[in-house]
């Protein structure tokens, strides 16, 4: 019997987490969580979120930070259902995204059971995470959910690991959740702020680089006032499209490939960079030479410095308040030239336009891009598993609003597309919602089919169909090696999706996907299309002709 004015540890914690405002944990409990799963039953202001696999419940955990700054909590047993956790942590630890998993252990006072089903989870989870911990008293989660949470949402976000074991559930106690605290970034430090001024005042072709750092905290607003009044060029790395419409005749394109494009001619006629938000997670936008560009680096934390970034100026605060600043101070001289710039981004249109309107069946990567984009809202969102159309998409993709094109690449992982839509689809059900998936990556998560169909999820699947490793062949053949041992067999996708309770479609050509695409942007429920896809010209356009384009240009 509890005690007077006790309440269970497991009920503690439910009731921490309702006051950090958790709305959603998803998971595959255990029987390691059956008294945390029973506290949970009686909430009513968070809901369970049964998943098929433990790794989609982190990716939807982390994709409900990436989308919300506030973390995302997922549930796992012990043993395997932890290490299933593990790269799920790791997408959201290397991207960014505040993320709390929640594992069960076996009793630590009294156990039983030899070493069965034992690993030390926290130990494992330590170096992938910004904070492991095991619960080992009750009176101690209060403080323990409230640092978890605090870590996992300031700069830089990321992934949080808590393990409550069997018998510390079991236990009473007397303790309350602990409020947040108040706390805001700092801000930048006037004299930094004016050195960064004069060196962009003195140059004569400065450029603007907008990293991930910038997608987090909606700096786009500030960004758009800076570039408004000094009309400097910019560009984005994979991770930073959307912060600015790039329908603006600044944008100059995206960072997609290593060099040689045609957006890195025109940071080589740059003579300052204003790196914003850059994040060394991230393949580098552009690579520092003794002797190069000056860069200022614009950031919460200062620069990480490598062989190819060593930044001479650093602006170190909130990212947003940090550019508003510069805004205010800088004067621009009037004698910064970017047509040479300006040039090269037209080039790359002018590449696209004829690649993007190839009809040819199975469809064209290019092609299939514009079709993606002339189909969905000024609002929708795409969701980007990993493979080689992800640089097709990052380069030719138009983002129009910050957080509508989530791709990743941090840890790049296979297999975040399907649950990362199904979390986008869920939070914004007014919006259309389109997960961009290889075969390879889709069957890595595929039974999340079923989780997005029973949670009557508004949603398409797009898969990108050519039985085959295609990142990987890429490369292989880059490296000039024999294609090899990268190919396979698929199942019947339309019959596949069927089978889950949505709604399958094949495409037969390029007239046939714009119906498609319509279709099922307009029709509710779960929709597959199986979109062939012919990537055989994939080195020619991005490893030759890219570079020697841009270079005569």
């Amino acid at each position: 019997m509890a005690e007077a004015g006790k309440q269970k540890a497991s009920d503690l914690f439910i009731q921490c987490l309702e006051e950090e405002g958790c709305e959603y944990i998803f998971g595959v409990p255990g029987e390691e969580n059956l008294d945390f799963l029973d506290s949970l039953s009686r909430s009513d202001k968070i809901k369970l979120i049964l998943t098929r696999h433990e790794q989609g419940a982190g990716f939807m955990a982390a994709t409900y930070g990436r989308h919300t700054g506030k973390t995302g909590v997922c549930l796992a047993t012990l043993g395997p259902g932890a290490t299933n956790f593990v790269t799920a942590a790791a997408y959201a630890q290397l991207g960014g995204m505040p993320m709390m998993m929640i594992t069960g252990q076996k009793p630590i006072k009294k156990s039983k059971q030899g070493r069965f089903q034992i690993l030390d989870v926290v130990a494992m989870m330590g170096p992938i995470t910004k904070y492991a911990h095991q619960l080992a008293a009750a009176d101690n989660i209060p403080s323990r959910v409230r640092e978890a949470y605090r870590l996992a949402e300031e700069e830089k976000p990321g992934a949080v690991h808590l393990e409550l074991p069997e018998d510390i559930a079991d236990e009473h106690s007397d303790a309350h959740p602990i409020p947040a605290s108040v706390a805001r970034r700092p801000s930048a430090e006037p004299k930094a702020v004016r050195v960064a001024v004069k060196a962009i005042e003195e140059a004569k072709a400065p450029i603007l680089v907008i990293g991930a750092g910038a997608n987090r905290k909606m700096t786009g607003r500030m960004l758009s006032q800076f570039i408004e009044k000094t009309g400097i060029p910019f560009l984005t790395t994979q991770m930073g499209k959307g912060v600015i419409d790039e329908r603006h005749p600044r944008f100059l394109g995206c960072a997609a490939l290593s060099a040689g494009d045609f957006v890195h001619r025109a940071v080589e006629d740059a003579d300052v960079i204003i790196n914003v938000g850059h994040d060394v997670i991230e393949k580098p936008p552009f690579f520092m030479r003794e002797g190069g560009p000056k860069v200022i680096h614009v950031s919460t934390r200062t620069a990480e410095v490598d062989p190819v970034y060593f930044p001479q100026i650093e602006v170190i605060g909130d990212i947003a308040n940090a550019i508003w600043q510069i805004k205010e101070d800088i004067i621009p001289p009037g004698r910064w030239n970017f047509d040479h710039m300006l040039a090269y981004r037209a080039g790359e249109v002018a590449h696209t336009a004829p690649l993007a309107a190839d009809t040819r069946f199975p469809i064209f990567p290019p092609h299939l891009v514009q079709q993606v984009r002339d189909c969905l809202p000024d609002d929708g969102i795409i969701c980007l598993d990993n493979g080689v159309y992800k640089i097709w998409f990052a380069r030719g993709f138009t983002a129009y609003l910050p957080n509508t094109v989530l791709l990743d690449n941090a840890l790049a992982t296979m297999g975040a597309g399907l649950p990362s839509a199904m979390m986008s689809a869920m939070l914004y059900p007014d919006r259309k919602v389109m997960a961009i998936c290889g075969d390879g990556g889709f069957m890595m998560n595929s039974q999340e089919m079923e989780t997005a169909v029973r949670l009557g999820l508004n949603m398409t699947v797009l898969i990108l169909n050519d039985s085959s490793y295609g990142m990987i062949r890429w490369k292989q053949a880059n490296m000039g090696f024999e294609d090899w041992g990268l190919t396979y067999g698929n199942p019947d996708f339309v019959k596949y999706a069927e089978a889950y309770g949505a709604k399958g479609h094949r495409v037969e050509s390029s007239k046939h996907l714009t119906e498609v695409l319509a279709h099922c942007r307009d029709t509710p429920g779960v929709h597959l299309i199986d979109c062939p896809v012919d990537y055989s010209e994939n080195d020619q356009i991005l490893n030759i002709d890219i570079k020697k384009l841009s270079r005569e240009l």
